[in-house]
């Protein structure tokens, strides 16, 4: 029938000690850190964040921001289709009424949890009024506490678009 016998390995004393393997594994470190401490030039290691990656393309989701009408006021109608799409659930949304004539409600609160968020940009493109973006050209944030990084309405509408992003 074509039955292919496959000899195992690791039977033998040799084998089963692992020491040949773990000096193999030693002489391949030390044989790098001998090349790398001899020629600096060669190691690929970024200063981060003083030295920014230069690789980011303008299709990149950086934080998210909401964008705003000519006077200021936001576009979001919560209509809660951006936390409807979201699939790590990150993004929370309380609405009330709005007497502006712009639309019938808005967010009395519009948080984002960053520390949630997969970065996937469903909530931009679920948004039908072009309320949220990803374009803030933001790709890394520290805070000390978890509380900091849940990101409400008023820092969200804070944030301007990117000049890294000159498309749309």
């Amino acid at each position: 029938m074509g039955i292919k016998i496959v000899e195992r390995h690791g039977r033998s004393l040799k084998d089963k000690l692992y020491i040949p393997a773990i000096f193999g594994g030693m002489k391949t470190t030390f044989t790098h850190f001998k090349e790398n401490l001899g020629d600096v030039s060669k190691l690929k290691t970024m200063q981060y964040p003083e030295q920014q990656p230069t690789d980011i393309t303008d299709r990149y989701r950086g934080v998210h921001r909401l964008t705003k009408w000519d006077d200021g006021s936001e576009k979001c109608v919560a209509c809660y289709m951006c936390a409807t799409a979201c699939p790590a659930q990150c993004i929370f949304i309380d609405a009330e009424e709005r007497f502006d004539g712009k639309a019938e409600k808005r967010p009395k609160q519009f948080k984002i949890d960053l520390l949630e968020c997969v970065f996937c940009g469903y909530c931009v493109e679920a948004c039908p009024c072009d309320a949220i973006r990803m374009d803030t050209g933001i790709f890394s944030f520290t805070a000390a506490k978890r509380e900091d990084f849940v990101v409400d309405k008023d820092k969200l509408m804070s944030y301007e678009r990117s000049k890294d992003f000159s498309n749309d």
